[in-house]
């Protein structure tokens, strides 16, 4: 064996503009993340595959698209290099800890936020970096250490651990109350503005819970950012589903009301994920049982 090319095939830096490219399915975003141009990522793809006698990429007019080989080697080399960050964290990297969380804006400001305070008390030597988080499909599209997600539980190549249910009722400001003349039945809300999301999902199934299935409103709000919603009804402009535990502090506070004690339990609850040994790492697995602590202490109406 000739032991100066050993490891000729594994040419580390591409592997590693690899795997950016793999995990955010973009040139340019790799080339972003990378601080280098697209043309250096897109030429250091070619040469993999040129090097190596496979196409790892389908180039579509706006889409890049893994091939079935470059989807698996996209889950070994992230593998590998989640290792590498993990043995360097744990074993050699003696300066600031820091872990990064991944959370969607509802979940950070009603729920983590007011915990914080109480963290740093507890970690002290643990930096706590959150990141705005989109939906997250799968270990494709998490690039933080650990992440929080609204969901069944299935989050493929990703390990998730159940945190809390949730639970919706309508709710609407005392003011909007008394000027309507009250809200008693499901049918009531036909006198009312209606906030709710795109897809109205959540309220569609709270009205087959309450006996009105397919049941259309006359007067509608869209709005997509959930505490937008939350504010919205908490200034009288409408009703929405509010979300509990994360509007509880509202209702103690007479903010908001709920007049109908219908509760659409749904199958989506939340959810802690992490890539597969990430836990391994001492100060992730720190941030990740103290979410799940505080979790446990959550009260569900």
């Amino acid at each position: 064996m000739n032991l100066n090319n050993k490891y000729q095939r594994l040419p580390l830096a591409g592997l590693r503009i690899f795997e950016v490219a793999a995990r955010l399915q973009s040139f340019k975003l790799a080339a972003q993340e990378l601080s280098v141009t697209p043309t250096t990522v897109s030429n250091q793809i070619r040469k993999l595959e040129r090097d190596w006698g496979c196409q790892l990429f389908i180039r579509k007019t706006r889409q890049l698209v893994l091939t079935e080989v470059g989807r698996s080697l996209a889950q070994t080399v992230s593998r590998a290099f989640d290792d590498i960050k993990v043995e360097i964290e744990s074993q050699i990297t003696m300066a600031k800890k820091t872990v990064t969380l991944e959370v969607g804006p509802i979940f950070a400001s009603r729920w983590l936020i007011p915990k914080l305070n109480r963290f740093r008390r507890q970690q002290p030597d643990i930096e706590l970096v959150l990141h705005h988080g989109s939906r997250i499909s799968g270990a494709d599209n998490m690039t933080a250490d650990a992440a929080v997600d609204w969901g069944e539980g299935n989050w493929p190549g990703l390990e998730s651990t159940h945190l809390f249910n949730i639970c919706y009722v309508p709710v609407l400001s005392p003011k909007l109350a008394k000027k309507k003349g009250g809200l008693k039945t499901p049918k009531d809300l036909l006198r009312f503005t209606i906030l709710h999301h795109s897809d109205r999902t959540e309220w569609d199934d709270w009205l087959s819970l309450a006996g009105l299935p397919e049941q259309n409103f006359t007067d509608e709000t869209m709005i997509e950012d959930s505490n937008v919603i939350l504010q919205a009804a908490i200034d009288g402009h409408g009703v929405a589903l509010g979300i509990f535990p994360f509007i509880q502090t509202e209702v103690d506070h007479k903010r908001l009301i709920c007049p109908m004690d219908i509760t659409l339990k749904p199958k989506r609850t939340y959810h802690l994920l992490t890539r597969p040994g990430m836990r391994k790492n001492p100060d992730i697995e720190t941030v990740c049982r103290w979410l799940e602590e505080e979790a446990a202490n959550t009260k569900i109406n």
